[in-house]
């Protein structure tokens, strides 16, 4: 009697086991999308304020690479900037001496054109030859061209030398544009944390040598995690995107706590079962994976398992 009794109570234990086992729909781990963080300058790290643990706000800037050589150049290019000014040449006095030949040019000319009115009026009289006349006049024609030419002097002068500024001045565009390339070089010495996030691992201190693209840490939001879990075949029928579904984490010995989650994504592929993943059909050989969202109560942790309800 006592057999058949116990053998009669391990049989309900196996089946309350066995329906205990197969009551969720499907199971898999939790994840975060993990950034790892690196700096975009090489050189040393003066300062690196983060630590494993550490709740950081996105953008925030929690460090800085030595830039100063950097520095060093783009002070080097603005004195060239600086110094354009002074290769210029200035073209007032040049042009200062020519209209102050100009103007004597201009009072020979006024004397000769009284010494032909006195001509003219001796000639009127018969007091004077008309050859006088004519020399007269050719001296003025000559005091007009010398002054023609001085004019095209300064204007000459005034072109070469605005064409002569214009070519060392030219070079300002260029050396303001390599100035705002080194200022966005030291702009990027700053190490500026990418998400609001958790600092799950630091690769790198203060004081170590990086490179362009080296981890620094590595940071995850784990406000929101996601369970990725598998299904079979028969089960894809039952689920779509934005489904809200029943989360099940362990919460002690044979308890569970009941979350909310939503899928978010379902893989148009199937692969074979993962070997740490059950399936509602032990047997199945390819499985879809899915993603579930679900908010962190702050229990939940990266690779831990979780249990799917679909209904």
């Amino acid at each position: 009697m006592r057999i058949l009794l116990f053998t009669i109570t391990a049989a309900v234990l196996f089946i309350a086991c066995k329906q205990n086992e197969n009551k969720f729909d499907a199971s898999g781990t939790f994840e975060a999308t993990e950034v790892i963080v690196s700096s975009e300058l090489s050189g040393k790290i003066l300062s690196l304020s983060v630590n494993e643990g550490d709740t950081v706000s996105a953008n925030k800037i929690v460090g800085t690479v030595d830039a100063e050589g950097i520095t060093l150049q783009k002070e080097q290019v603005e004195a060239s900037i600086s110094t354009l000014n002074d290769k210029t040449a200035d073209v007032g006095p040049q042009v200062q001496l020519l209209q102050n030949q100009l103007a004597v040019q201009q009072s020979q000319l006024n004397n000769l054109l009284q010494e032909k009115k006195r001509i003219e009026n001796l000639i009127s009289k018969d007091a004077a030859t008309g050859k006088q006349l004519d020399d007269m006049n050719a001296q003025i024609d000559v005091v007009r061209k010398q002054m023609n030419v001085t004019q095209q002097q300064i204007a000459v002068q005034r072109s070469n030398v605005s064409t002569q500024n214009r070519s060392i001045l030219s070079e300002n565009k260029p050396l303001q544009k390599r100035v705002e390339q080194l200022n966005d070089q030291i702009k990027r010495s700053n190490i500026v944390n990418p998400i609001n996030g958790t600092v799950l691992t630091k690769y790198a201190e203060a004081g170590e040598l990086t490179s362009t693209g080296k981890a620094l840490y590595k940071i995850a939001d784990l406000n929101v995690m996601k369970l990725r879990a598998y299904l079979t075949g028969d089960q894809l029928s039952q689920v779509k995107l934005g489904q809200q579904v029943k989360v099940m984490v362990d919460d002690g010995k044979n308890k569970y706590r009941e979350l909310a989650g939503t899928i978010t994504w379902i893989s148009d592929k199937a692969e074979f079962t993962p070997k740490t993943i059950q399936t509602k059909e032990e047997r199945a050989n390819l499985v879809y994976a899915m993603k579930i969202n679900v908010k962190n109560d702050g229990y939940l942790k990266i690779g831990m398992y979780g249990e799917v309800l679909l209904k």
